[in-house]
């Protein structure tokens, strides 16, 4: 892939250029009050460096980007103009305007009237149906109307490159490209992930469902999982771990249809000698509520009228101790509903454990880069926050993502 240097090179300096960034700025935004407030701007703040980088050499950025997922019109919920004002926080002095259009007459003269080392964040692209239409030609329409506003393209957005969409595939075909230096880490270090990690090599998966997660688990027991590795099994999706092995869940989250494939993995981590770390303990409540009554009980005694909500403390040192001479560390999914501090304590335990170790840790993004943030953690503290969880599962799959596949041309 391209970087910007080469690009630079390519088109004889960036001074004067318009350049189109794809960005990530899919942040959670809390409605409650007045106004939305950004929840974690993790986003936003690791989108900076490559559009400080454009800025510096004099580009005229243009910023598009997506938040949440509209119907193809527009959504005033779903705004970009909240990250707007976070993102002028964080580029000042620069000029940073905003244009409540995507494409069209408005935008155009937006992007006309930056002068060199200015930006214009454009509206939510999926305000319009053609970003992510599955018909080539309404999505190559509305790539031409992107590609009509630059010179140059820059895609920075990593937890957008596993979709086919007319800002992060169709326009890198129109114009001259290559890769933002988000993009370009995010890939160093999953291909790390992938080629030749430091062994003993531990995967912690949680979150709410196996299904989410049964590409990655097949191609972890398949080929990057090898004797003396572990897999830890956390959060919602462990009580169909359990069930599989005959246990009761109670009414915890459980996906039946998935027994069989569970017992697969069961089986296929005990043949090939990776350690499967499985909670033995649960903490269990009546409602899913932080108020609810709870209890530690252990993990094969679930009260049948109960739902766990995290894995208990007696896992939670297993866990740890499961990844302290661990040498590399990828972590998807959170162990419990950190969100409510009854069922954080697991959640916290994995995290504190990656600090503490000397393993190169990597949070596979979504809901573990925003439960380590939520819970006082810095991404200083970990080898790599990734920006993409649904982007940074696919590679782990070992799946073709077409935002990446389009740079290397």
């Amino acid at each position: 892939m391209k970087t910007i240097d080469d690009l630079e090179a390519e088109l004889g300096g960036l001074r004067g250029r318009r350049v189109l960034v794809r960005s990530d700025l899919n942040v959670p935004l809390d409605h409650s009050g007045a106004t939305p407030r950004i929840t974690d701007d993790g986003r936003v703040r690791a989108s900076v460096p490559t559009l400080r980088r454009l800025l510096d050499a004099g580009a005229r950025v243009v910023v598009v980007a997506h938040l949440g997922r509209p119907k193809g019109v527009p959504e005033a919920k779903y705004s970009l103009a909240p990250v707007h004002a976070r993102l002028a926080e964080l580029l000042a002095p620069s000029a940073v305007a905003f244009c409540p259009e995507t494409v069209g007459p408005r935008a155009a003269q937006a992007v006309a009237d930056l002068a060199d080392g200015e930006l214009v964040l454009l509206e939510n692209l999926r305000f319009a149906a053609g970003e992510t239409s599955k018909d080539d030609a309404e999505r190559g329409a509305f790539a031409d109307e992107l590609a009509a506003l630059a010179d140059a393209y820059v895609s920075d957005g990593f937890g957008a490159v596993h979709r086919r969409h007319a800002s992060v595939y169709d326009v890198a075909t129109r114009l001259p490209h290559a890769a933002g230096g988000l993009v370009a880490t995010e890939v160093e270090v999953l291909r790390r992930l992938t080629t030749s990690p430091e062994r003993p090599y531990a995967v912690v998966l949680g979150g709410s469902k196996v299904s989410d997660k049964l590409g990655v688990i097949d191609n972890l027991l398949g080929s990057l999982l090898t004797r003396g590795d572990r897999l830890l099994v956390g959060g919602g999706m462990v009580f169909t771990f359990l069930a599989a092995e005959g246990h009761e869940v109670g009414r915890s989250l459980l996906e039946a249809d998935q027994l069989d494939r569970v017992r697969g993995y069961i089986e296929a981590a005990a043949a090939k000698g990776v350690e499967l770390v499985l909670p033995t303990d649960v903490v269990a409540a009546t409602e899913f509520s932080a108020d609810a009554d709870h209890d530690v009980v252990a993990a094969d005694a679930i009260p049948a009228d109960r739902l766990g909500l995290d894995i208990g403390p007696a896992s939670s040192a297993a866990f740890a101790a499961a990844l302290a001479d661990a040498r590399t560390v990828f972590w998807n999914g959170p162990m419990g509903v950190f969100e409510m501090e009854p069922y954080s304590h697991g959640t916290r335990a994995v995290a504190q454990a990656l600090v503490d170790g000397g393993s190169f840790s990597v949070v596979g993004g979504g809901d573990s880069a925003a439960a380590v943030r939520t819970l006082g953690f810095t991404d200083e503290q970990f080898g790599h926050i990734s920006t993409g969880g649904g982007a940074s599962l696919e590679f782990l799959e070992g799946r073709q993502l077409p935002g990446l596949d389009v740079l290397e041309s």
